[in-house]
This record gives C-alpha cells, structure tokens and sequence, in this order.
C-alpha cells in the first residue's frame, strides 16, 4: 500500500522506497542520529539487512514512511517520517521522525510531523497519536511538544525506558 504525498510551505513528503536506502544507510550511521535508537547501525550487514526488509513492508493504505525533501531546493534527501499502525487499537498510530544531523534545528521536523499529524486525524481519522521517545532525546521532544503532545507514561515494550507522547483528536 501507499502514502500520499503531501506538501507543507517548504518541504514534500513522499512515499519512502529503496531509491532512498543508500540515504537511509548513510544517516543511521551518524552516531549523533541514532544516539537514542536501538538498532544494527553499526554493523553494515545487519543494518542493510534491516532496512530491505523494512523499507517494502505493506502497510495499510495510507500509513507508513515518507522521505522527506526540501521543496523547492535541490537539497535532496532530509530524512524520514513514518505514520504506523498500532496493532493492539484501530483508532491509534504512531508517529516517528529521523532526521539528517545537518538539517536539525531548522524546524524540518515539527513541520513534517504536523503535516502528517493533520493528515492522519483528518483524512484517516485516526484519533490517537504517539510518539515513543528515548528521554535524553531532547530534540525529539521538543518536536512532540510543538505538535501539542503530552507525557502519557512510559513504554511497556521490553527494555525500553521511553516516554509515550500522545495527542488525541477531541472530534
């Protein structure tokens, strides 16, 4: 299945596929990037492994990755976000952003993760959204923040000590 594209004032969102692989390799071996990610980052087998398995996998209609770009520059890949769903409730997904070290600070995220957050509660309906968030990672919460998140717990996923971020649509 697919995500549509979607476009903000500066930045176009499109369905994430293997033309981006060697940009995805390329950011998750910044140390900086993945500091709060579990994952084969270091080891390129493993990580290339991962990502071809994960980069093709079907998704219901209208939830998974986005590769996100500059709009109206020649900058290329910015990194990604995905919208997936949560498989113990339909009404909830989550939502996620990796970005290229060289891009934070430039609000690329906020603005790519409000887009999605104001698609998924408007053309999907989805009235539950979060976010799990490592709690050293203040970057990423700032961002959950700006999209009107709130500390909701902690994960319950085994080994993990992340903060659960949510924002639900009072419709």
């Amino acid at each position: 299945m697919s995500v549509p594209d979607i476009a903000t004032q500066r930045l176009q969102l499109c369905q994430r596929g293997l033309v981006d692989f060697d940009n995805c390799l390329r950011m998750d071996r910044d140390p900086d990037v993945t500091e709060f990610v579990e994952g084969p980052w270091n080891n390129p087998e493993q990580h290339s492994a991962f990502l071809t398995e994960r980069m093709p996998a079907n998704y219901p209609d209208g939830l998974g990755y986005w590769t996100v770009r500059l709009k109206d520059a020649d900058q290329g890949f910015l990194g990604w976000i995905m919208l997936l769903p949560d498989d113990q409730d339909r009404g909830s997904a989550e939502i996620g952003w990796r970005f290229n070290r060289q891009t934070w600070g430039k609000g690329y995220g906020t603005e790519a993760a409000k887009a999605v957050l104001d698609y998924a509660q408007t053309s999907l309906n989805i009235s539950r959204v979060f976010a799990e968030i490592d709690q050293r990672n203040i970057g990423s919460i700032r961002v959950a923040e700006k999209l009107g998140m709130l500390v909701d717990g902690r994960s319950t996923d085994a080994g993990q000590g992340d903060l659960v971020f949510v924002v639900e649509d009072k419709k």
